[in-house]
């Protein structure tokens, strides 16, 4: 069998040349790898850790129904900002002459999978129905509108159908991502929540994967389509027109360790409380940076189901529902146009224009980062030149508090993450 050395120095060029002059192949210390299965890296690894971790349950294996998020390809056509604006848009547009439509939006040439005539032909074929309206989650925290019929190369590019329908209903779903896509990046911090449908570019970090938490019967259909590995769920357990999608030998071994059914949303929420875990992220973050992550399940009942809590405090807040956001501790201060111009942060306020601000932010909390973007810049960034609503200045200082209590909720979820490594079945 091949065998496999590694070597390697880190400095300035002149550095790593004088280094070079004085070494060779014979006379380096070299280390000798053994690359394991799946990805068998040619670089060094704690052995031990990472057979600690590949026991773990794989995300992608716990809910086997899963796709990346809509391409849209048009972003600035099927993208609005209110139900109103969307609306009047794709009526507009799809009576439009076609160069003509093409030109009012300035889409540019026809793509292979989006053009102008199938995008116009799938919205008149839809009936133009205002029930097609629906929230898009563009960005962390950042909901949009669009208008949603669900057929691939039509209005929308890439609608991901199979596993979007399943969010046009009431559904929650888990959305991660995979950090290899990003070179040089050490902090995991691609994990986020929904009730609606996404947009690929959820994260800055290479898109991601939107896990729905149940799976509805398909369109037409008294069945749940062809999902047929999610039937083998605990058959005293009657779901009509929906089933969890989550493998059922989870269900199973967590019932074995705890002697008690578990529901879908306590596992999904104990999966979001680990996620969120500075500790987990930190003390695995070599593997995190190859993979989507695995998830370290404790035999504890009580631990459960204390992460179960965090995690469900943690999701209300990233879906701006908790109730510790009635009372937000930032203000929006100063008299103006409320026009976003140049955001930028000095000394606890947040600046949107040179006479107005929103105060009583921590620099913590405006550095705090979700997918690569800096939540609090980018989303007064995307709103640049626009003239925030109430309702959107209501919705910042939301954020900026769900933010800090995130950063809390973390710090006491930390608290356990040993005692879940040592109970770990």
């Amino acid at each position: 069998m091949s065998k496999v050395y590694h070597f390697e120095i880190f400095g300035l060029r002149e550095d790593k040349y004088d280094w070079l002059d004085q070494h060779s192949i014979e006379n380096v210390k070299w280390n000798k790898l053994e690359p394991k299965s799946e990805f068998y890296l040619f670089i060094p690894q704690d052995a031990k850790l990472q057979s600690e971790y590949m026991k773990f349950e794989k995300i992608t294996d716990i809910f086997p129904v899963n796709s990346v998020g809509i391409v849209t390809a048009r972003d600035a056509l099927t993208i609005g900002w209110t139900e109103d604006e969307i609306w009047n848009r794709v009526r507009n547009f799809a009576r439009l002459e076609k160069e003509l439509a093409r030109e009012t939006y300035q889409l540019g040439k026809d793509a292979r999978d989006w053009k102008v005539e199938l995008a116009q032909n799938d919205l008149k074929e839809s009936g133009l129905d205002k029930k097609n309206l629906t929230e898009i989650l563009y960005r962390p925290f950042d909901l949009r509108y669009t208008y949603y019929t669900g057929k691939s190369r039509g209005f929308h590019c890439m609608p991901r159908d199979d596993v979007m329908q399943h969010l046009m209903k009431k559904n929650i779903a888990l959305c991660v991502g995979r950090q290899s896509a990003v070179i040089g990046s050490d902090n995991y911090d691609i994990v986020f929540i929904s009730e609606n449908i996404v947009d690929l570019n959820l994260f800055r970090r290479g898109g991601e994967l939107v896990f729905p938490l149940y799976i509805y019967a398909a369109k037409n259909s008294k069945s749940i389509g062809n999902y047929s590995q999610l039937m083998l769920f605990e058959p005293e357990v009657k779901y009509k027109s929906k089933k969890p999608n989550i493998i059922p030998e989870l269900f199973a071994k967590l019932k074995e360790n705890f002697k008690r059914k578990i529901t879908p949303e306590e596992i999904f929420y104990y999966i979001y409380a680990v996620l969120y875990s500075a500790t987990y992220r930190k003390k695995y973050a070599e593997f995190l940076k190859i993979d989507f992550p695995r998830v370290p399940f404790t035999k504890n009942y009580k631990l459960f189901i204390r992460l179960e809590k965090l995690g469900k405090q943690l999701a209300d807040l990233h879906l701006l529902k908790s109730k510790e956001l009635e009372n937000t501790f930032s203000k929006f201060q100063g008299k103006g146009k409320n026009k976003v111009e140049k955001p930028k942060f000095e000394e606890g306020k947040v600046w949107i224009n040179k006479e107005q601000y929103f105060d009583g932010i921590k620099e913590e909390v405006w550095e705090y980062q979700i997918g690569g973007y800096q939540v609090c810049a980018k989303w007064l960034k995307d709103r640049k030149g626009r003239t925030l609503t109430l309702d959107e200045i209501k919705t910042y200082c939301k954020i900026a508090t769900a933010l800090s209590k995130t950063i809390e909720t973390q710090k006491e979820i930390d608290k356990y993450f040993d005692n879940i490594e040592k109970t770990a079945c």
